[in-house]
C-alpha cells in the first residue's frame, strides 16, 4: 500500500471463504495509500447442461499473486469456488437452471479481496427422448421425455424439415402434432429443450418419419375366374418417393404390387374373398389406410343335374357340387317353357319348382351361386314335362249289372293334346283319347274302383290318377215272402241268385201310406220292428251292392201287422151296484173296436163291445158279490190282438132282508132276549148286526132310525133305538154259529149305544139290521147313508111286567145316589191332593224367584229401545247382574268323584236342590243324571233340562224318559257341530236297540227344513209296557248362538207346545242342546214368556231367566241369546199389533205333516171301514 492511501478492507469470517453478510468497509489510512483489487470483463464462454465456463480479467500489477473466489447461487443455495487463474469451468449444476456467479479477487494473503463481479446464466436443458406415437396422413404426433428437476420451466421448439423446407413449432408440453404435412412424405422433427430464459437450448433430439399415404379409391374388379380375381385402383396423392401396394386376402395372405393393379392367382372356386389393397410409403413401412372390397370366386359347374319328382305344377330337381365352398352356396334355377323365363332361388342342391302350368314342357338350367349372392359358375340345364292335372268330376252316368260308363273334366289347357288311361283294379287298362269311356263285361252286383289318368303329349308323364268307385247293379231279388206277423213287428225271407265278388246288403223301404224308412239287412231275411199295430205296410226289397249305394230293382210285398191288446185294463166294482166298470188305456196303433167277454163262475159268456177306449165302459147288470173273468180284445182290419183278462168282483150291497122276524122273550121286568139267525150272505159277508127296538105302534121304516140311541129315546126324540151292536166275527162262536141271542136292558155298552134298561109294563118290538158294510160317526153312531144295510121283520109285541121292588128300588136308588155324590166329591178331593203332589214332590224346597222386571205389553216396546240403545247397553248391564245367580247353591253329588264322569261340561253341574233323581238302590251314585227340574208357567216341574248324553250315560238318559214319563224330547244340537262331538246319538238308526232294560224303535221321521221329528216306540223290558216318545230336532242353532230369525224358535215351540199339551198332566218336557243351560234355557224361557203374555199381558224377561238360573246353572248361556229373549217377545208384541200376523199361532197348519203317531184304527173307529 501506499502512504497516505485509502484501502477498501473487507473483513472475512474465519469460518467461511466468503463474504458475511455482516461485512463492513474499513477505511484504513496507511500512509495515505488505497490498494484495489477489481476484476472485470467477466464473461460465460460456454455453457453446458451441468456446467458453466467463466472468464475474467483483472488491471493490477499484482493480480499474479491474485486467487479468485467465485460465488455459485441458484437462488435456493450458495456455495464458493477457488481459482488461480481468470477462468473457471463450474460443473455439477442442474440442467437448466438460472445460476448468478460473483467473482472476487482475492490478495495473497488469502484474505483480502477485491469487490465482486457478478453474471447470470442458465445451464442447457438436457436433451429430450423423442418418440413417434402416432402417424397419420397429414400429421405426426410425437412425444418426448425430459428428466431436469426444472423442466416445469422449459419451453420445446420442434424444428420440421422435409429435404426443401425448414420451420418451427414451439410447444410448452412435452407432446406435439405437427399437422398440414403432405402423405407419404418423409420429415425430420429435432425437439430442442429451452430454459426459462427462452434462449438457452439443449442439444436437439431428431427423428425421421414419413407421413402415411392416402388410402386407394375407386377398386374395381376387372375379371373374376374360379380361381382368380384381377383388381385395379387409383391413388391420388402426388408423394416424394413412389408408392407400392401391399393387398392383403383375408385369412390367406399379402401379395404386393408396383402398379395399382393386381391379378390374384391361387384361389378357391366359389370362395368369397375380403381384399383390402394398402398404399406404401418409400420406406417400405409406412401404409395408408386400407380400402377393402370383397369378390367371391365363381363356383364350378353343379354337375349330376336331375328331376327326380314330377308333380301337376312343379318339378324336383337335385344336382351335386364338388367345390369345398359349396356349403355356402344358393343356387339360381332358370326356367323356361319357350314362351317366358323365370328365375328361383334354393340353399341346397336340390330344389321343388312350383307355380308351373300342367303337361307343359320345362328347360330347367342351375347355376351354383357363391356367397355374395352374385357371382355365379355356369350352368347346367335339363328339360321335364310337368304332370297333367288329375280329371276331376268324375261321374257315372250309366251302372248296368255288366257295364259301367263314365265321363270326366280336365281344365288343363296343355300345349299338346291328353290321352287318357282308365285303370280297372285286379281288371286291366282301358285307353281313351275323350274324356268318357264306357266299361263293359263285368260282373253283376261286383264293386270295381276305376282310376283315370291324364297322359302329357310324350305318353309317359302322367297326371295323378282320380278314382272311381261303382258296383255293377245286383239282379233282383226273388220270391219275396211274410213268414211271420206281429204286433210291431213282421218277418221277410227272399232269395238271390247272384254270386257277387263282396256279398250283399239289402235294403227294406217301409211305408204305411203317411211315412216311410229304411231298415238294413246283411241276410236275405229281416225282422222289420217297432211298426204301429193293425198297420197295413208296403215292404220293398232291394239288394244292395258293397258299396253300400248300388241297387237292384226292388221286389215289393204288403202286409197288416196284428192289433196291440189294451193297456192298463182295470176292472172295478161300483159301489152297491151290480155291474163291472171297465177301464183301459188306448192301445198302441191302430184298431177299428174292441169286444168283451165276461166269464161267470157257471161257464155262462156274456159279450159286449166297445168303440171308444177313452171313456169307462159300464157292464150290463151282473150278480152282486159274484167272481166273473173279464177279458178285452183288440180288432183291426180282420186281425184280433191277444186278450187281457182281469178276474173282477161286483160290488156288495144291503144284504136280502130275512122273512122271518126275530123271536123276543121277556127275561124281568126291564129286560128281554132277542133271537135271530144269520141273515144270508149272498150280496156280501155280514159284518155287523144290530138289534133295534121298537116302541112305535107297527113296524115304522129303520133306516133313518139307525142313529138314535138309548139317550135318545130317553129324551123322547124317538120311540124307536139302536140298543147294541154285534160284530159277526164275535157272534161266531162254536155253540152260535148260525143263532144269535142278544139280552136287551143289561146297562151295558157297545161302541155308541147305550144297552139301557126297558121301563117295566111296557110294549116293545124288536127288529135286526145286518150289515154288509158300517161305518160309524167319531161318537161311535151308525152312518146309515154310508152303510150297506137291511132289516129283519118286526116282531111281535111284547109287553114287561110290574116291577115287584118298586118302593124298596126307590129307596135303594135314593141311597145310591147319596153314595154317587159321596165318591164323586171323594174323587175330586183326591185328584186335587195328586195334581198337589205332583206339583211339589221334588226333593226340594220350593225356590221362589226374588228379582222381577215385570212390564206391561203395551209398555215393552219403549222399554225395549231404551234396552237396545247403545248396542244393546241396557240387555248388557241386566245380564251381568244374572251371572252370579244361584252359583253358591250345593252341587254335592255332581262332584262326588264316581259322578265326574257322567258330566260333559266341568262347569256345568246340576244343583242337588233340583236335580232329577234316577231310581236305583244298587248304590249310593246310581241315581245320578245331569238333568234338573225346570218351572214351567203353571208347574213347577214343566220341564227337565239336561245335557246331551255322552256314550256312558245313553242307558241312564232312557231310564230317566221312561221313569219320569216323558213323552216329549225337544233337542236344540247336532250330534257333531265344527268337528266336535255335541251329543251322543241316543237313537237307533234303522233297527230296533236296547238301551239297558228299555227298547226303542223309530217309527216315524219326518225331514224338515230347519228341524226334524222322529217317534220313538219305547218298551220297557221289565214290564212290557210301550208308550210312543216324539223327538223335535231343532237343526238350524248354533252352539252358543241364537237362530237366523226369531219367527223360527217361535214356530217350533208352537209346535212343541201343541204336542206336549196333550201329554199326561204329570210328564214333563225334556229339553236338552249340548251342556243343557245355553239353548235348553231359550227355549224354556220362550215357552214360559208366551204363557205370561197370554195369560198376564206382562213380559218378565229378567225375572224368568233369574227363575231359570235358580234351577240350573248358566241358563241362557250368553248375552246374545239374553238380547234374542227380548227380541223375540218384542217380535210377537208387534205381530200381535198386526192384524195379519200372530207370530205365538202362526204356521199351525203346519202340524199336519206330522199328525200324532197313533196305532192303526180298529175296526168301528171314527175314520170308518176299512175292507
Amino acid at each position: 500500500m501506499g502512504a497516505s492511501s485509502n484501502y477498501d478492507l473487507s473483513v472475512n469470517s474465519p469460518s467461511r471463504n466468503k463474504r458475511s453478510s455482516g461485512d463492513m468497509p474499513l477505511t484504513v489510512d496507511a500512509n495515505n495509500v488505497t490498494w484495489h483489487g477489481q476484476v472485470h470483463n467477466l464473461q460465460v464462454v460456454d455453457v453446458g447442461v451441468t456446467s458453466v465456463k467463466l472468464t475474467w480479467e483483472v488491471n493490477n500489477s499484482t493480480s499474479d499473486t491474485y486467487t479468485y473466489r467465485i460465488e455459485v447461487s441458484n437462488g435456493t443455495s450458495v456455495w464458493n469456488k477457488t481459482k488461480n487463474a481468470t477462468e473457471a469451468e463450474i460443473t455439477e449444476l442442474n440442467p437448466g437452471t438460472n445460476y448468478s456467479f460473483t467473482v472476487f479477487a482475492v490478495a495473497a494473503d488469502g484474505q483480502t479481496e477485491g469487490e465482486g463481479a457478478s453474471i447470470s446464466q442458465y445451464t442447457k436443458p438436457s436433451k429430450v427422448d423423442l418418440q413417434v406415437v402416432d402417424v397419420g396422413e397429414t400429421s405426426v404426433n410425437l412425444t418426448w421425455k425430459v428428466n431436469d428437476s426444472a423442466s416445469d420451466t422449459y419451453t420445446y421448439r420442434i424444428e420440421v424439415s422435409n429435404g426443401t423446407s425448414v420451420w418451427n413449432k414451439t410447444k410448452n408440453a412435452t407432446e406435439a402434432e405437427i399437422t398440414e404435412l403432405n402423405p407419404g412424405t418423409n420429415y425430420s422433427f429435432t425437439v430442442f429443450a429451452v430454459a426459462a430464459d427462452g434462449q438457452t437450448e439443449g442439444e436437439g433430439a431428431s427423428i425421421s418419419q414419413y407421413t402415411r399415404p392416402n388410402k386407394v379409391h375407386d377398386i374395381q374388379v376387372v375379371d373374376v375366374g374360379e380361381t382368380s380375381v384381377s383388381l385395379t385402383w387409383e391413388v391420388n396423392d402426388n408423394p416424394s418417393d413412389p408408392y407400392t401396394y401391399r393387398i392383403e386376402i383375408a385369412n390367406v395372405g399379402n401379395k404386393t404390387s408396383d402398379a395399382t393393379n393386381a391379378n390374384i392367382t391361387g384361389l378357391i372356386p366359389g370362395t368369397c374373398y375380403n381384399f383390402t389393397v394398402f398404399s406404401v410409403a418409400a420406406d417400405g413401412k409406412t401404409e395408408g389406410e386400407g380400402e377393402p372390397k370383397s369378390q367371391c370366386t365363381k363356383p364350378s359347374k353343379v354337375d349330376d343335374l336331375q328331376v327326380v319328382d314330377v308333380g301337376v305344377a312343379s318339378v324336383n330337381l337335385m344336382w351335386e357340387v364338388n367345390d369345398s365352398a359349396s356349403d355356402s352356396y344358393t343356387y339360381r334355377i332358370e326356367i323356361s317353357n319357350g314362351t317366358s323365363i323365370g328365375n328361383k332361388t334354393e340353399k341346397a342342391t336340390k330344389a321343388e319348382i312350383t307355380g308351373l302350368i300342367p303337361g307343359t314342357n320345362y328347360s330347367f338350367t342351375v347355376f351354383a351361386v357363391a356367397a355374395d349372392g352374385k357371382t355365379e359358375g355356369d350352368g347346367a340345364s335339363i328339360s321335364q314335362y310337368t304332370r297333367p292335372n288329375k280329371v276331376h268330376d268324375i261321374q257315372v252316368v250309366d251302372v248296368g249289372e255288366t257295364s259301367v260308363s263314365l265321363t270326366w273334366e280336365v281344365n288343363d289347357n296343355p300345349s299338346d293334346p291328353y290321352t287318357y288311361r282308365i285303370e280297372i283294379a285286379n281288371v286291366g287298362n282301358k285307353t281313351s283319347d275323350a274324356t268318357n269311356a264306357n266299361i263293359t263285361g263285368l260282373i253283376p252286383g261286383t264293386c270295381y274302383n276305376f282310376t283315370v289318368f291324364s297322359v302329357a303329349a310324350d305318353g309317359k308323364t302322367e297326371g295323378e290318377g282320380e278314382p272311381k268307385s261303382q258296383c255293377t247293379k245286383p239282379n233282383k231279388v226273388l220270391d219275396l215272402q211274410v213268414v211271420d206277423v206281429g204286433e210291431t213287428f213282421v218277418n221277410l225271407t227272399w232269395e238271390v241268385n247272384d254270386n257277387p265278388s263282396d256279398p250283399y246288403t239289402y235294403r227294406i223301404e217301409v211305408a204305411n201310406g203317411t211315412s216311410f224308412w229304411n231298415e238294413t239287412s246283411n241276410v236275405t231275411e229281416a225282422e222289420i220292428t217297432k211298426l204301429i199295430p193293425g198297420t197295413n205296410y208296403n215292404f220293398t226289397v232291394f239288394a244292395v251292392a258293397a258299396d253300400g249305394q248300388t241297387e237292384g230293382e226292388g221286389a215289393s210285398v204288403s202286409q197288416y201287422t196284428i192289433p196291440s191288446p189294451v193297456n192298463s185294463f182295470q176292472c172295478e166294482p161300483v159301489a152297491n151296484m151290480s155291474y163291472l166298470m171297465l177301464k183301459w188305456e188306448c192301445p198302441y196303433g191302430n184298431y177299428s173296436h174292441f169286444i168283451i167277454k165276461i166269464y161267470s163262475a157257471d161257464s155262462s159268456v156274456i159279450t159286449e163291445e166297445s168303440q171308444s177306449c177313452s171313456e169307462g165302459f159300464k157292464t150290463s147288470p151282473l150278480d152282486y158279490f159274484k167272481t166273473y173273468n173279464v177279458t178285452v180284445t183288440t180288432f183291426s182290419n180282420g186281425n184280433t190282438s191277444s186278450p187281457v183278462q182281469k178276474t173282477c168282483k161286483t160290488s156288495i150291497t144291503d144284504p136280502p132282508a130275512p122273512k122271518t122276524a126275530p123271536v123276543i122273550k121277556v127275561l124281568s121286568y126291564n129286560s128281554l132276549s132277542v133271537e135271530f139267525f144269520d141273515f144270508e150272505a149272498v150280496y156280501g159277508p155280514l159284518k155287523a148286526y144290530a138289534v133295534m127296538i121298537i116302541t112305535e105302534e107297527g113296524c115304522p121304516p129303520l133306516k133313518s132310525k139307525l142313529n138314535y140311541t138309548y139317550e135318545d129315546f130317553k129324551k123322547k126324540k124317538t120311540g124307536t133305538y139302536v140298543t147294541y151292536v154285534i160284530e159277526t166275527e164275535k157272534a161266531k162262536l162254536p155253540s152260535f154259529r148260525s143263532q144269535h141271542i142278544i139280552s136287551v136292558g143289561k146297562g151295558n155298552t157297545t161302541y155308541g149305544y147305550k144297552n139301557g134298561p126297558l121301563t117295566p109294563l111296557h110294549s116293545y118290538r124288536a127288529s135286526v139290521a145286518g150289515f154288509t158294510n158300517i161305518n160309524f160317526t167319531a161318537e161311535n153312531i151308525i152312518m146309515e147313508e154310508y152303510s150297506y144295510v137291511s132289516f129283519s121283520p118286526c116282531s111281535n109285541k111284547v109287553s114287561l111286567p110290574q116291577d115287584p121292588g118298586v118302593i124298596a128300588g126307590a129307596v135303594i136308588g135314593c141311597l145310591l145316589a147319596i153314595l154317587a155324590v159321596v165318591a164323586i166329591v171323594g174323587y175330586i178331593f183326591w185328584t186335587r191332593r195328586r195334581k198337589d203332589k205332583r206339583n211339589t214332590e221334588v226333593s226340594f224346597s220350593p225356590i221362589k224367584v226374588k228379582k222381577s222386571k215385570m212390564i206391561k205389553v203395551e209398555n215393552f216396546e219403549s222399554y225395549f229401545k231404551k234396552q237396545q240403545a247403545d248396542s244393546n247397553c241396557g240387555f248388557a248391564e241386566e245380564y251381568e247382574e244374572l251371572k252370579s245367580t244361584g252359583v253358591h247353591q250345593p252341587k254335592f253329588a255332581a262332584e262326588i268323584p264316581e259322578n265326574r264322569g257322567k258330566n260333559r261340561y266341568n262347569n256345568v253341574l246340576p244343583y242337588d236342590i233340583s236335580r232329577v233323581k234316577l231310581s236305583d238302590l244298587n248304590s249310593a251314585t246310581g241315581d245320578y243324571i245331569n238333568a234338573n227340574y225346570m218351572p214351567g208357567y203353571t208347574s213347577k216341574k214343566a220341564f227337565i233340562a239336561a245335557q246331551g248324553p255322552l256314550a256312558n250315560t245313553t242307558e241312564d238318559f232312557w231310564r230317566m224318559i221312561w221313569e219320569k214319563n216323558i213323552y216329549c224330547i225337544v233337542m236344540l244340537t247336532k250330534c257333531v257341530e265344527q268337528a266336535r262331538t255335541k251329543c251322543e246319538q241316543y237313537w237307533p238308526d234303522k233297527q230296533s236297540k236296547t238301551y239297558g232294560n228299555i227298547a226303542v224303535t223309530v217309527v216315524l221321521e219326518t225331514v224338515l227344513p230347519e228341524w226334524t221329528i222322529r217317534d220313538f216306540n219305547v218298551e220297557s223290558a221289565n214290564t212290557g209296557e210301550s208308550r210312543i216318545v216324539r223327538q223335535f230336532h231343532f237343526t238350524s242353532w248354533p252352539d252358543h248362538g241364537v237362530p237366523e230369525t226369531t219367527d223360527l224358535l217361535i214356530n217350533f215351540r208352537h209346535h212343541v207346545h201343541e204336542y206336549s199339551s196333550q201329554n199326561p198332566i204329570d210328564s214333563p218336557v225334556l229339553v236338552h242342546c249340548s251342556a243343557g243351560v245355553g239353548r235348553t234355557g231359550t227355549f224354556i224361557a220362550i215357552d214360559r214368556l208366551i204363557q205370561q203374555i197370554e195369560m198376564e199381558n206382562t213380559v218378565d224377561v229378567y225375572g224368568v231367566v233369574y227363575d231359570l238360573r235358580m234351577h240350573r246353572p248358566l241358563m241362557v248361556q250368553t248375552e246374545d241369546q239374553y238380547v234374542f229373549l227380548n227380541q223375540c217377545v218384542m217380535d210377537i208384541i208387534r205381530s200381535q199389533k198386526d192384524k195379519k200376523t200372530d207370530l205365538i199361532y202362526q204356521n199351525t197348519t203346519a202340524m199336519a205333516i206330522y199328525e200324532n203317531f197313533t196305532p192303526a184304527p180298529r175296526f168301528g173307529k171314527a175314520n170308518g171301514y176299512h175292507a
